[in-house]
């Protein structure tokens, strides 16, 4: 197993220490081409720092990923130089967000066939590597399926055969094998197909922050949960897309922070977005947010999405049910924005989510430290399943949607794998109308 090699600064112009050895790359500012077109950099503020960055030959062909687990104590860079390190990077959150593991899982394809490995091994060993968050399989789907039909040849995309005229399994069909005719222009597609899932996850973003505005009131005190913004996404982000928009439209007079328990991504990582963009902003314990409400000082409370199932039911960070629920006794809106691949119309409803459980030490252990008896048991699901009842509205990049129901997911999901043509008209409801 190939580990990842480890950089850290302390500011953005240049390194502070080394971890262990790295690639010369890891050692520069940032230079044109140096990350895909469309993907954003952490660019709040000052912070410059991609949250991930594909490095050609002669520093990779690898992937760098901005640790998330470091922040905001300190700007980790993780050179993954094959894909096991990739898949344990995504496993331990160094990279997290839906939508951006969906475009790490294209990318880790696009490495395995720069490397010359099994590319069928590799994309299902990614696809598996988180079970909640759809974006990742689906990213590996895109990025495994463009490598296959270039692999295949523009004569033979139906299938290989045998000697005997019968044509092979899948499976079979589908190893990738150095130093084969064609190899290269299969990884140039893998990795052009990575590419591209990256700058539309960027548009995606930036049609979610036009299209969430409409929602946001006035002076609106705004409450998230978990962590949605660059960090998460190629572009600005989902949520918190939303949230940079009203604070840029003079609509923002408060941002809650909830600490998202137990890995903090509220206090550590939202927090840190926030306060270098200039976003005013307050943190608070979870279980903070119901008194908060009963105050009147949410107006809005707006999440991002890892799964949106068939019928509406949307599984995010633990902690977004118990919000909705407390919204909707509060009379406050309860918002979702996610991209239209989020949704997943092969999961036909909340029950059928597979939640991911996280180690037991996330609950009884607090930045490292026991804070539990030893041997303490604990239940930490990495989500929880909001039923559609509870959601006042969905943005996506096509728009505001509402009701949240099955006959709107349906139109929704219509072409969600990347086809070409226009897209297909979704029924919407404005907010107030």
């Amino acid at each position: 197993m190939l580990a990842p090699r480890l950089r850290a600064r302390q500011s953005p112009d240049r390194w502070a220490h080394t971890c262990t050895a790295g690639p010369p790359a890891t050692r520069r500012r940032r230079e044109s081409g140096d990350w895909p077109a469309g993907l954003a950099s952490v660019h709040t503020g000052e912070v410059t720092t991609p949250a991930l960055r594909w490095l050609d030959p002669p520093a990779g062909p690898a992937v760098e990923l901005l640790d998330q687990t470091r922040l905001p104590a300190e700007e980790v860079v993780v050179t993954c130089a094959g894909v096991p390190a990739l898949i344990a990077a995504i496993q331990r959150l160094a990279i997290r967000g839906a939508p951006m593991l969906g475009v790490a899982g294209a990318f880790g394809v696009a490495l395995a066939a720069a490397r010359g490995e099994d590319v069928a091994r590799a994309a299902a060993d990614l696809a598996a590597a988180r079970p909640t968050a759809v974006n990742l399989a689906w990213g590996v789907q895109r990025g495994y399926r463009a490598w296959q039909q270039a692999a295949a040849g523009p004569q033979n995309r139906a299938g290989r055969h045998d000697r005997g005229g019968r044509q092979e399994p899948a499976g079979r069909q589908d190893r990738a094998r150095p130093q084969v005719p064609g190899a290269q222009r299969a990884a140039d597609a893998a990795l052009a197909q990575a590419r591209e899932i990256a700058a539309d996850d960027a548009r995606a973003s930036a049609a979610m922050a036009a299209a969430g505005l409409a929602l946001v009131p006035a002076q609106a005190r705004i409450l998230t949960h978990c962590n949605t913004g660059a960090l998460v996404s190629a572009g600005e982000g989902t949520a918190f897309a939303v949230i940079l928009a009203a604070h840029r439209a003079g609509r923002l007079a408060r941002l809650w922070v909830d600490e998202t328990r137990p890995l903090l991504q509220g206090a550590r990582l939202t927090a840190w977005e926030a306060q270098r963009a200039g976003l005013p902003h307050a943190v608070l314990a979870d279980g903070a947010a119901g008194s908060l409400m009963a105050a009147g000082q949410v107006d809005l409370v707006i999440i991002g999405a890892d799964r949106i199932a068939a019928d509406g039911s949307v599984a995010n960070k633990v902690g977004s049910y118990s919000l909705a629920v407390l919204a909707r006794h509060h009379g406050v809106p309860f918002v979702v924005a996610a991209p239209v691949s989020t949704i997943d119309p092969a999961t036909p409803g909340g029950a059928a989510i597979t939640v991911e459980q996280r180690p037991a030490g996330e609950v009884t252990s607090l930045a490292g430290r026991p804070v539990a008896p030893a041997g303490s048991p604990a239940y930490n699901p990495a989500f929880d399943v909001t039923p559609p009842e509870l959601i006042t509205a969905l943005v996506t990049e096509r728009g505001v949607t509402r009701p949240v129901n099955a006959a709107a997911l349906r139109a929704l999901a219509g072409g969600r794998d990347g086809a070409e043509g226009p897209l297909k008209a979704v029924h919407m409801e404005l907010w107030g109308a």
